[in-house]
This record gives structure tokens, C-alpha cells and sequence, in this order.
């Protein structure tokens, strides 16, 4: 795989997505929690995506219980989480593994393109974010304590 354009994902309605259909735009990748100390960013990510949405910014949204189990919820009850206290209209999509042997191919790739602090590859907590341009290509990784609103500059300088 090249770019994130190659692989697919379930929404949280189950439907399968192949992220090729955000070709051309950039992308801000998150794994979430709904039971976190971080869950806060959603407001956070909803801002940056209804600022940036029109520029070509989507915000996708991939919830993972493997951290302190802080996502237990189905996908029923995390789309209506999401949407009831946060108001997220971008995009949210099934639960994953971002770790371990059953991390999704997906977390793997971008673990890969972009690591973390020393060099590190595995996600640490919730909230991790991946910048990506609008070629594909994973451009920043962030870690959890890094605010929403802190990425503003370089959304824009992605944006172009």
C-alpha cells in the first residue's frame, strides 16, 4: 500500500468506505474514545472540520477500546455518544484495533509512515492524530495531549 487511498473501512452503519473516495483532500485521522480524559477533543475535531470542510479537510474518526477499555460502546451507541454531546457530523467509522496483531491495516500504514516520539511505532493512548496530504501521503503524527486547535497551521499549510 502507498498512500491511505488503498485501503478500506467499515462506517459505524457497517457500509464499507474505501478511503480513495477522499482522494484529492487531506486528512486528519483519529483513533477516539468516548470514556477518556481526552474525549474532549471531539468538540475540538468538529471545529477544525466545519472550518476546513469547505477547503478540502475531513476529519475521520476511528474509535479503539484498547486503551484502559474507554470505548465499550457498539457502534449504535458511539454514533449516538458522538452526536449527542459532542454534535460530530464527520465522519466516524467500526471500532479498531490500532495495536497489537489485529491492529487494522490501516493503523499499521500510518504507525508506519509516521512515528512517534524517539521513533516509536505503536499508538500510545487515544486521540493520536495523523495529518495526511492531499496526495496520500501521512505528512504528521500527533499524540494525545496535542489539542485539536493546535493544528491549525498545519491544516492550513496542508490545505495549501
Amino acid at each position: 500500500m502507498s498512500d491511505v487511498y488503498d485501503f478500506e473501512v467499515h462506517r459505524l452503519n457497517g457500509d464499507l468506505a474505501k478511503l480513495g473516495e477522499y482522494r484529492g483532500k487531506v486528512l486528519l485521522i483519529v483513533n477516539t474514545a468516548s470514556q477518556c480524559g481526552f474525549t474532549p477533543q471531539y468538540s475540538g475535531l468538529e471545529a477544525l472540520y466545519r472550518k476546513y470542510k469547505e477547503r478540502g479537510l475531513e476529519v475521520l474518526g476511528f474509535p479503539c477500546n484498547q486503551f484502559g477499555r474507554q470505548e465499550p460502546g457498539g457502534s449504535e451507541e458511539i454514533a449516538e455518544f458522538c452526536s449527542a454531546n459532542y454534535g460530530v457530523t464527520f465522519p466516524m467509522f467500526e471500532k479498531v484495533d490500532v495495536n497489537g496483531k489485529d491492529a487494522h491495516p490501516l493503523f499499521r500504514f500510518l504507525k508506519r509512515e509516521a512515528r512517534g516520539v524517539l521513533g516509536s511505532e505503536p499508538i500510545k493512548w487515544n486521540f493520536t492524530k495523523f495529518l495526511v496530504d492531499r496526495g496520500g501521503k501521512v505528512v504528521e503524527r500527533y499524540g494525545s495531549a496535542t489539542k485539536p486547535e493546535q493544528l491549525e497551521a498545519d491544516i492550513e499549510a496542508a490545505l495549501g
